[in-house]
């Protein structure tokens, strides 16, 4: 058991330096009276300055732990980042584990409970459906597959070591002495938390490739769309990829036939394509062949596919999107509207003479963030501890995810490719159809067990193609009986089920991986490790001291049959639909020392339509990734070089692309009214970008979301709309009862947060290419009270600068000069579990905010929202970075929040501020200079 053998006093080591001490006070003073107030005095009794206080963790001194073969050293700097320095692998392993305890372990606790579909045992009721979706997914399963026979005993060792220092973290304490959220579920349930097992750490890998998944949400949108749209409709609303004007990742080499490999220094180019049914001939449109075999709405957007039956497939997706909705977000937005950028600068255009790289990933704002950082030394790198590591990892993780070792840096940005596919299946009794045959279910049944309430029995059935997602959903069952397909489909009997094929369900190495990377010494050695990353798909930049720099592209990636190219549902019961193989690894694109000096991965396509395998039917459209290669390249022209400063500047960058297409459009625009009139002049002599206090950001935005909403957002069906928001439109046969005008009433269905239209650069995209097109039939929209309709582009422009007009007067005030975006534009960090739901008292103690911020969608500094539901930021850059190769110490680093998790400790939020306003933090990394920076430490013994 863990024991003090210094002289301080527990209060005072739990407390942290004393320097920080009276302003905290003061600050639990305050929070005790405010919980009197508004939780009655038996609540302000019991959470008292000491129920606050306990869970803070020790941060000086030493601590016995059992287990350990040496001390270690645990230093924190200023900020609560800790950098642990040991003598062996499994002393520094087990290390990490017990110090990302005391910082982090209710969201460690929260994150296993979600990833083994057992929520609802900390929870209660309400997460029973959540946990019978994550149950029939079966992350823990495949994690304990993946343990079990695929990680090596290098691995299994190291995680062996990490769980054995959390629960010696955990050991004789009780919830309240590990986290306040402990202490407010003691109000409702007696839970206590159980021990931390090695698959623990590696079911969090599911999550997080869950939230990377790819284009599973464009699949259901795109299949959603045909109850209204045609195929041509929908086919200008998903455009190819705009090669011309959008720079891929990877620019130099290409895929050589004669060899079949990718080769770096240039391949025959000559590979043909493969068809997506789009006639495009690139291989990454939608095209219109959206509709698929599936069927699809006729061109005038009131069809219904085969008759009578998209309605029951609607209603059967409609049923899936809601499940997908409620689910935790675990490190992005439920898979959509994920980004990230990552890029790297030869010496040759550095200011150093080495590399620099920089990476921010983008993810939905979490506190605490879903990002810890750290740092793990070996006092003496040899056989016996091999690591010598900092950056970012996930709590409840061993290793580091992203950052740099003594000899290698790395970023890693979502790669966007399809490794997900949904797939109908034709029931029948016990079994599905495949080809002629009628094949059994295999099944399991699981117990979920519930806070508060009676256990519930689930029963998983799969298929060939994987999981039957529709069992988890009422809507699904109800509405399974019918679904829109080719003629030459199976009698759908009792109804077609949905069944999901994703890479993540088989066991893999992605663990291996990380321990990989962060030994790597050189290109060679990170290139091996690579492969073992298998899931989620990324992009991986790279640099070394040496001075190379290089982007690799590993994962398990799926092939797919000529007439299948993952862009909608399949038929599951044809072969020819199956999933073929996989992309072999060295067929993956690649690029190494490229001549122009850098490489840019901002979710953009990785690679040329001349690449032979398609990737996917939905890459980002490169509107973030041209605008930093557009930068990189005004700085080192004419010989110019670039500071690690400078890349921190173009991380901030917020110049819109969309504005500079649509602004001198605008301005054009004879609006009439003066009010409206004045608004129109903020635009005039704009530069474009989205600084927090700027006006005329705050109206263009307005502006661009109503022209969305007018262009798109009414002609969409109700399942992409936001959730209320009700529509009189012209019916289809799967609506109700029409008013005298022939029209129905239909009310979106979908959470504010992942409506469409969204606003993201797939909106520019399909904008730009109307631009030419002025009486599109998207410009059309119906005139609204005293608001004019629009026959056309111009006619639609005006009525958007009026409406926005007019919103903004009634969000910021009639007053212009009052206006900026970062009024309209906020943060709020929640707790991710009781700040969302739990009482009241308990949010205003877990939750921060607001923050105004600039930025905004497709910009590099990709401060998300949803322009269908509103301005609220929802995905953030979650952390930021520039590492230095030339010297490590002068890299820069920042978080979201904080180090801790324990709300109204000093690092809950400390680094929220500074990242706000685009600062970055000193990184010490070197022994001399992270003493230097070192403010508590502590020692743990054996």
């Amino acid at each position: 058991m863990p024991t003090d053998t210094t002289a301080a006093s527990t209060g005072q080591q739990a407390a942290g330096t004393s320097g920080r001490k009276k302003g905290r006070k003061g600050r639990l003073v305050v929070l005790v009276l405010v919980l009197a107030l508004i939780g009655g005095v038996a609540y302000g009794a019991y959470w008292s300055v000491s129920t606050v206080r306990a869970s803070f963790p020790q941060t000086e001194g030493s601590i016995t732990l059992e287990g350990l073969s040496g001390p270690v050293d645990v230093r924190r700097d200023g900020y609560g980042i800790p950098q642990i320095y040991a003598s062996s692998d499994e002393d520094l392993f087990m290390a990490q584990g017990y110090v990302q305890a005391q910082d982090r372990f209710y969201e460690m606790d929260v994150r296993r409970h979600m990833t083994s579909g057992r929520l609802s045992e900390m929870f209660g009721a309400g997460q029973v459906d959540n946990d019978a979706f994550l149950r029939t997914l079966g992350w823990d399963r495949v994690a304990k597959q993946e343990y079990e026979e695929k990680l090596s005993p290098a691995t299994k060792k190291y995680l062996q070591a990490y769980a054995k220092g959390v629960n010696a973290y955990l050991e004789g304490k009780d919830g309240k002495d590990i986290s306040l959220e402990y202490a407010a579920l003691g109000f409702e349930n007696d839970y206590a938390p159980g021990e931390w097992t090695p698959v623990d750490s590696v079911a969090w890998l599911k999550a997080m490739a869950w939230d990377l998944r790819g284009n599973m949400q464009d699949e259901i949108d795109r299949a959603l769309l045909t109850s209204r749209l045609g195929p041509k409709q929908i086919a200008d609303l998903y455009p190819s990829y705009p090669y011309a004007r959008n720079k891929p990742i990877v620019q130099e080499g290409g895929y050589d036939e004669g060899s079949g490999t990718f080769e770096a220094e240039g391949g025959s180019g000559d590979g043909e394509g493969e068809g997506d049914g789009s006639g495009s001939g690139d291989g990454t449109g939608s095209g219109e062949g959206a509709g698929s075999e599936l069927g699809g709405g006729t061109e005038g957007g009131t069809g219904s596919g085969a008759e009578g039956d998209a309605a029951g497939f609607e209603g059967q997706l409609t049923g899936l999107q809601r499940v997908l909705e409620d689910l935790p977000t675990a490190v992005g937005v439920n898979g959509d509207g994920i980004g990230s950028n990552s890029w790297v600068v030869s010496g040759e255009h550095t200011v150093s003479g080495q590399p620099l790289l920089a990476n921010d990933p983008h993810l939905s704002a979490s506190l605490p963030s879903v990002w810890y950082q750290t740092g793990l030394h070996c006092r003496s790198v040899s056989d016996k501890c091999r690591y010598d590591v900092t950056g970012y990892t996930f709590a409840g993780m061993p290793g580091v995810i992203i950052g740099h070792n003594q000899d290698i840096a790395w970023g890693l940005t979502n790669s966007g490719v399809d490794v997900t596919d949904l797939y109908l299946e034709k029931i029948t009794g016990d079994g599905y159809q495949y080809g002629d045959k009628v094949v059994p279910f295999e099944t399991r049944e699981e117990t979920i067990k519930v806070a508060g309430g009676s256990s519930r029995k689930i029963v998983i059935r799969e298929t060939n193609n994987g999981p039957l997602l529709s069992d988890r959903s009422d809507d699904l069952v109800k509405t399974g009986k019918k679904a829109a397909v080719e003629s030459a489909a199976p009698d759908r009997g009792d109804g077609y089920a949905v069944a999901l094929r994703w890479t993540a369900l088989d066991p893999g190495r992605t663990m291996d991986a990380v321990f990989a990377i962060n030994r790597a010494k050189d290109w060679d050695d990170f290139r091996e490790a690579s492969e073992l990353f298998e899931v989620p798909s990324q992009n991986l930049v790279y640099a070394d001291t040496e001075g190379h720099i290089g982007y690799t592209l590993p994962g398990r990636i799926p092939t797919r049959a000529e007439k299948h190219d993952g862009s909608l549902p399949a038929p599951g019961w044809d072969p020819d639909y199956e999933w073929t193989g996989w992309v072999d690894q060295d067929e993956l694109p690649y690029e190494y020392d490229p001549e122009r000096g850098y490489i840019v991965t901002a979710n953009q396509a990785v690679v040329d339509e001349d690449y032979p395998y398609t990737l996917t039917t939905d890459w980002g459209y490169g509107a973030r990734s041209q605008r930093i290669n557009d930068l990189i390249q005004s700085k080192i022209k004419d010989g110019g070089k670039i500071s690690t400063d400078d890349m921190r500047q173009m991380q901030l960058d917020n110049s819109s692309s969309i504005a500079k297409l649509l602004v001198p459009e605008l301005l054009k625009i004879d609006v009439g009214d003066e009010h409206v009139r004045e608004a129109q002049k903020l635009l005039e002599g704009w530069d474009y970008t989205q600084d927090a206090d700027s006006a005329a950001a705050a109206y263009f935005n307005s502006v661009w979301r109503n022209i969305l909403k007018l262009s798109f957002g009414h002609k969409l069906p109700k399942e992409l709309r936001v959730k209320g928001q009700c529509l009189w439109v012209e019916p289809v046969n799967t609506t109700g009862p029409a008013d005298e005008a022939g029209k129905v009433r239909e009310c979106g269905q979908r959470s504010a947060s992942q409506a469409q239209p969204d606003g993201g650069d797939r909106w520019f995209e399909v904008v730009r290419r109307l631009m030419a097109d002025e009486d599109s039939e998207w410009w059309s929209t119906p005139k609204r009270g005293t608001r004019p309709g629009a026959e056309n582009r111009d006619e639609l422009f005006k009525r958007a600068m009026i409406d926005a007009r007019w919103e903004l007067t009634a969000k910021l005030g009639k007053d212009i000069d009052s206006w900026n975006w970062g009024r309209l534009h906020r943060l709020f960090l929640d707790n991710q579990t009781l700040g969302s739901d739990g009482p009241g008292f308990v949010k205003y103690v877990l939750n921060r905010g607001p923050w105004k911020l600039g930025g905004g969608e497709a910009t590099v500094n990709a401060t998300g929202w949803n322009a269908a539901g509103g301005y609220g930021v929802v995905w953030v850059p979650s952390m930021r970075m520039v590492v230095n190769l030339d010297d490590l110490d002068k890299s820069r680093w920042i978080n979201l929040t904080g180090a801790s998790g324990h709300a109204y400790n000093a690092h809950y939020v400390d680094q929220t501020d500074k990242w706000a306003e685009g600062e970055l933090l000193e990184w010490a990394y070197s022994e001399k200079a992270v003493e230097e920076a070192t403010t508590d430490h502590l020692v743990l013994k054996p």
